[in-house]
């Protein structure tokens, strides 16, 4: 049997339980009776995504995790993780840039659950480009899912959370919108940078409901997307090479793991962060002050 990537958590829901649950916190009740929507919760290959260590790392506080994809099947595999801990929630479909059927997966995490307390804003896109050769078509789409889709949510639990007396939104940034990181890739960085300033923007205007909004800046993560683009951009023969090329970039020597950002999500939509809000939190191993 193949070694476990205790670093990605490779292997998946289908192989020993134990080695995949052994790279989350300790269990906690820190997010008790809190019911979480984390859009973008799936992963887009094996392993672990952000999202899908959201959904377990909450799960693991106590959270019900209400799983939001553009693939149902991602979702699912997102919610085999969260019960698999003996938690709840639900798994759901939706575009987080379509606002029907946003809508739809809000009123469905409703009739389930009676309330919202945390949304996790997960889903983002990118691609390679700077302003001579990104297309329009991608630009726009990129704008709508990054940071549009935030636009669509909090107009849907914005409310929900005001009637209900508080609430967390813990968006995640980059670090690719604090700084240029050596490869053009305008379209991704200019809405990661509108994603912290849309936080910022919400915290200002809902405080004083007990709204919350905070984001999570992730420097350079080791995960399943990374896969499918990190050796085309080292112009490596194997992914290996190219992981070891990115670890050399962190001033830790290392890519960071989905984990540990997920932690950090945790912490901002617990009450342990309850006088924190409009600011960001930022999980990098020390990259950006490497290029300040």
């Amino acid at each position: 049997m193949r070694r476990h990537d205790r670093r990605t958590g490779e292997r998946g829901m289908n192989d020993d339980l134990n080695d995949w649950r052994a790279l989350l916190p300790a269990a906690s009740s820190r997010l008790a009776g809190k019911v979480a929507l984390v859009a973008g919760g799936g992963s887009s290959g094996p392993g672990w995504s952000i999202g899908k260590a959201c959904c377990a790392t909450l799960a693991r506080h106590g959270a019900s995790v209400c799983v939001l994809d553009a693939s149902l099947d991602a979702a699912r595999d997102a919610l085999d993780a969260v019960q698999a801990l003996g938690g709840q929630g639900m798994a759901l479909q939706a575009d987080v840039a379509d606002a029907e059927a946003m809508r739809q997966a809000v009123h469905a995490v409703m009739q389930r659950h009676g309330r919202l307390d945390i949304l996790q804003a997960n889903a983002g896109i990118g691609k390679v480009g700077g302003p001579e050769e990104i297309d329009m078509a991608d630009w726009e789409r990129i704008q709508k899912v990054n940071v549009d889709s935030l636009l669509v949510a909090s107009r849907l639990v914005l409310p929900i959370m005001r009637e209900q007396g508080g609430g967390a939104i813990v968006a995640v940034s980059s670090v690719a919108g604090l700084r240029y990181l050596g490869y053009p890739h305008l379209a991704y960085n200019v809405t990661k940078a509108a994603v912290i300033h849309f936080a910022r923007m919400i915290a200002q205007q809902y405080a004083a409901h007990g709204i919350r909004a905070n984001t999570v800046v992730p420097g350079l993560i080791d995960t399943p997307r990374v896969r499918h683009t990190v050796a085309r951009m080292f112009s490596a023969d194997d992914f290996d090479q190219a992981r070891a090329a990115r670890d050399r970039q962190v001033p830790m020597g290392r890519m960071g793991t989905p984990w540990e950002v997920a932690n950090a999500v945790a912490f901002l939509a617990s009450d342990e962060a309850a006088y924190i809000t409009g600011t960001e939190l930022v999980v990098d191993g020390g990259l950006i002050g490497k290029y300040a």
